[in-house]
């Protein structure tokens, strides 16, 4: 199969955790004899100094005539600590997802056995931990309209939007993933408030409709904030609107024990883009220390998601699983007193096993 490929690696530690997922990309491309071909191009803070747009129209157009996007992370101090910057590396971020028509982010939720005395739950609870967040991304208050200031700045308002159609898409294509996985999915909004939950929550119960082999349950978002710590084995495919899946999927993220283990994917009209949960860590970028595993892992998730290819991702998962079982780990997830690697070994080695 011919594999097209954008990349962006953006901001941070971007473009390092980025190299690495492309030595594994590229061994198991040759081993399963696919041709690979990958074109680079600027987004987020990197695209803002060079051409004073963060999603640059070029960078757009080669996401669009490409069958993937591997992107990295975007953010940087610079823009972070000026409130008043008009042009920011987010709205780069922002702008591909309209663009591109990226409605859903699938984010997985799990743990790893040689891990679980790094999350900050006990062992007992996060062991086994397997779930799916699937979150709107195109609707909810970071687009809606009016947003913005007064002239006096003393007051500022944001608008909270949704369509029966955005609604109808997104909860039906997470009944498809809970049809796939223990047929239970946890529609989470917070209907006794919100004008837009009730809504949501409408859509949601003549959709459930449709899938009556699914055990549909309702929850407000305080609740499942709380379930997530709680129980969060209780879960199996959960779909919520934007800033609700935003901040669940962020504290759903610590149950692993690392930010730098979990990956994702954007999926929609368009390409689909395929990138890690972390952030642009700038703190970390240039000295070889970040962890690349959720970024291999987030390529893994291209050649299962975007490719049908679930043999190819289930060996760079298999490589990972090795890597992390072997100790070939970044200092963050290493254990106390073991030795670490670096961000470029730890690449090396499980490009080198997959090719094996």
């Amino acid at each position: 199969m011919k594999l097209n490929i954008a990349v962006l690696p953006g901001d941070g530690i971007g473009p390092e955790v980025m190299d690495q997922a492309l030595k594994v990309v590229r061994a198991i491309s040759e081993k399963f004899g696919h041709t690979l071909h990958t074109e680079t191009a600027l987004t987020g803070a990197c695209a803002i100094d060079a051409v004073g747009d963060p999603y640059p129209e070029a960078t757009h157009e080669l996401c669009m005539r490409s069958d993937a996007v591997l992107y990295g992370a975007i953010g940087s101090p610079k823009y972070d600590n000026d409130p008043t910057a008009r042009v920011r590396p987010e709205h780069g971020l922002l702008a591909m997802r309209k663009k591109l028509g990226l409605y859903a982010n699938i984010r997985p939720v799990t743990t790893f056995p040689s891990l679980l005395d790094r999350s900050p739950l006990r062992a007992d609870l996060v062991e086994g931990v397997d779930f799916v967040c699937v979150r709107e991304l195109t609707g909810g208050l970071y687009f809606g309209r009016p947003q913005g200031r007064s002239e006096d700045g003393r007051v500022a308002y944001d608008t909270c939007v949704y369509s029966r159609e955005e609604i109808e898409r997104i909860v039906r294509l997470a009944y498809g993933y809970a049809m796939k996985r223990r047929r239970h999915l946890t529609v989470v909004d917070k209907a006794n408030v919100l004008a837009t939950s009730r809504l949501w929550r409408e859509v949601a119960q003549e959709v459930a409709q449709e899938f009556p082999g699914v055990e549909t349950e309702y929850m407000f978002v305080d609740n499942a904030a709380m379930r997530l710590i709680q129980w969060p084995k209780s879960f199996d495919v959960v779909v919520t609107e934007n800033m609700f899946g935003d901040i669940l999927t962020d504290e759903a993220s610590v149950i692993s024990g690392s930010l730098g283990l979990l990956p994702s994917a954007s999926v929609g009209l368009h390409t689909s883009l395929f990138e890690p949960i972390h952030g642009s860590y700038p703190q970390a970028a240039g000295r070889n220390i970040a962890n690349p595993l959720a970024m291999i892992l987030s390529a893994a998730m291209m050649f299962e998601y975007a490719f049908d290819l679930p043999d190819e991702g289930a060996a760079i998962r298999r490589a990972v699983d090795a890597s992390m079982a072997a100790g070939i780990v970044t200092e963050d997830i290493a254990p106390k007193g073991a030795k670490t690697y670096g961000t470029s070994e730890v690449g090396d080695w499980i490009a080198a096993h997959v090719a094996q």
